[in-house]
């Protein structure tokens, strides 16, 4: 019989497998969250940031419009007080003006860059995910039924020590019977003198 193989690390093997457990419940919600944040960076670029500037800049545009009326409106009046405060307004609105729609051509930038820089990491996580999910959900099973297996091979009891041999001591049969037909054929014969003796006398 094969010898009996000796199992000494299920201790270690179940431990590996409850960190892996650990680690997939860490894991697979961090990726999750940093997914939604992609999601949300990318629909506040394309949605909510650019429509926010957008209606800003309509606002700051009907601003300036004001501004450069009242200040057309002053030079005609030839107030020149009033021309230097208008003016003064009208340099304000364009500035504002100019701040807003160099925000948002940033931010038509980032949307249009986004997808081209961040789509390859998205898929990495998609992937990373699907294996975490997947292939590692399969691995603590498999390392459950692993060590559920070898609790129970080495619960099993030893194979029993094979019987001793015949003492060599011990005589067999054919050999007691050989020695005593040796012992008939060894026993001294009738001295023949004695018998042609005891032939001569009479009975």
């Amino acid at each position: 019989m094969a010898e009996r193989a000796h199992v000494s690390s299920v201790e270690a093997l179940e431990s590996f497998r409850s960190s892996l457990i650990v680690y997939l419940s860490k894991a697979r919600p961090a990726l999750e969250e940093i997914s939604t944040e992609l999601t949300r960076v990318k629909l506040w670029l394309e949605n909510e940031q650019r429509a926010k500037l957008e209606a800003q800049l309509r606002r700051q545009m009907k601003v300036l419009e004001q501004a450069q009326a009242a200040l057309f409106s002053a030079r005609v009046s030839n107030l020149r007080q009033e021309n230097t405060a208008e003016l003064l307004a009208v340099q304000k609105a364009r500035r504002a003006v100019e701040e807003t729609e160099q925000k948002l051509r940033m931010v038509k930038k980032w949307s249009r860059e986004f997808e081209s820089h961040v789509d390859p990491l998205v898929r990495d996580l998609t992937k990373l995910h699907n294996f975490l999910t997947t292939d590692m959900a399969g691995a603590v099973a498999y390392l459950a039924q692993a060590v559920k297996t070898l609790d129970a091979y080495a619960g099993l009891a030893p194979p029993s020590a094979p019987s001793s041999p015949a003492s060599p001591t011990s005589p067999r049969p054919a050999d007691t019977q050989a020695a005593q037909t040796g012992s008939a054929t060894d026993a001294p014969a009738s001295q023949p003198g004695s018998a042609s003796s005891n032939s001569g006398n009479p009975p």
